[in-house]
């Protein structure tokens, strides 16, 4: 190494040194080569954790259409609230004092609509709806933080600082209206929140989304979801009494989980993040990223679905056959995954009959199973064999350069 170079690395440390000794520092663009997920992003995912076993018990609580609208309501407010706030962090985060307060913060709201997910149509619901406030106005004040030290940046955030301060508004009016127009309030105010990504991705010059960072916070998110599958094969276990049938079931369902990870982090989930790296921002403007955030909303709901209907299916192992509701959860919450996995896959990789194949022959058979009244271990153990079979098929269409996939 010559003595320029060293000169040059030193300079580099002595900087980072002085960086990290700053409390409070500006925030800046990220332009990291080989930005991860920090410790605080993963600290503050552990509180949607909670917050989607809370959208669970709503499900699993009531296993109707009526139920699942709610469940899907609510799951679709959290995982935006979590999404807006990784959009932020992907462009801006800088790691000082300021910034982490006030991701804890944030946290700390996460955390009140966890715990009032399942009693939001009653007097929590006001609870649910201040923690999302908490959450907007958050963001609100780091994008303010940005519009005050990174002056070039004003037009591009301009969008998210209206959406997400329009969004709490009406939220912030939805405590002074009684149900059902409280309501009505938050589904215009999340709509309204939506828009501002959208309309940023068509501003000249906007401020890139770091595309190695998406794909892994997204996965990460998916992680979280497939963990409560893993935490609904415990629970039913310990519900079941541990009986044959119980066993037999939970293993089954341990399958499901585990092929459902296999798919998205081999398969579909590489296709896409393949794409995204490849093209990096050059592409922000014809709604990539937005397609790519926007898609792994029903994938957040059907894995979320998929963890109620394996926990009833281990619980009630013994029995001779499933409930009708636990079958249409279960099935819809694989099905929802695997046709929101080949859409991401077809569109972001642009190769369709490779989708077709799979995860898309997975859907109509899934259906078919979910018709009959078969024996829980049988149901789960047919639908593993499926998702097993369809890791397989992916692997081999990757071996044999039909797709391409990038590690998520």
């Amino acid at each position: 190494m010559s003595a320029e170079q060293e000169s040059q690395d030193q300079a580099r440390l002595d900087r980072e040194d002085r960086e990290e000794r700053e409390l409070v520092r500006p925030p800046d663009v990220n332009h990291e080569s080989n930005r991860s997920a920090t410790r605080l992003e993963l600290f503050f995912d552990l509180a949607f954790v909670l917050f989607v076993a809370g959208c669970a018990d709503v499900l699993a609580k009531n296993e109707t259409p009526a139920g699942a609208l709610k469940f899907t309501a609510l799951l679709a407010v959290g995982w935006w609230a979590w999404a807006s706030t990784t959009l932020y962090a992907n462009r801006f985060d800088t790691d000082d004092a300021i910034f982490r307060l006030l991701t804890l913060t944030g946290m700390a709201g996460v955390i009140v609509m966890g715990a009032s997910a399942d009693q939001v149509t009653g007097a929590a619901g006001k609870w649910f709806a201040l923690g999302y406030v908490s959450l907007r106005v958050v963001l609100v004040l780091g994008y303010l933080r940005v519009w005050h030290n990174l002056p070039d940046t004003r037009v591009g955030i301009r969008p998210y600082l209206i959406g997400h301060a329009a969004g709490a508004a009406f939220w912030l009016v939805s405590l002074m209206v009684a149900a059902p127009g409280r309501y009505v309030l938050w589904a215009i105010g999340v709509l309204v929140d939506l828009a501002g990504p959208t309309l940023a991705a068509r501003v000249p010059d906007a401020p890139p989304l770091h595309m190695e960072h998406l794909p892994e916070r997204f996965g990460l998110f998916v992680i979280l979801l497939l963990g409560e599958s893993i935490a609904a094969t415990v629970h039913g276990l310990h519900e079941g009494k541990w009986t044959s049938g119980v066993v037999t079931t939970a293993l089954g369902a341990f399958l499901v989980a585990a092929a459902l990870w296999w798919s998205y982090f081999d398969l579909s989930g590489g296709a896409a993040k393949r794409r995204l790296v490849q093209e990096g921002g050059e592409r922000t403007r014809e709604g990539v990223h937005d397609f790519y955030v926007y898609a792994h909303l029903p994938v957040a709901v059907s894995l979320a679905a998929v963890a109620v209907g394996l926990e009833h299916a281990i619980a009630h192992g013994g029995d001779g056959h499933l409930s009708g509701a636990t079958r249409w959860v279960l099935g819809a919450g694989i099905a929802g995954y695997l046709l929101s996995a080949a859409l991401i896959q077809g569109v972001l990789s642009r190769k369709v009959r490779p989708v077709l194949i799979w995860p898309g022959l997975g859907v109509p058979a899934i259906a078919l199973i979910m018709v009959w009244d078969l024996a829980p271990s049988v149901l789960v153990a047919l639908c593993a064999a499926v998702l097993v079979g369809g890791v397989i098929t992916g692997i081999r269409q990757h071996r044999h350069g039909e797709i391409h996939v990038a590690k998520v």
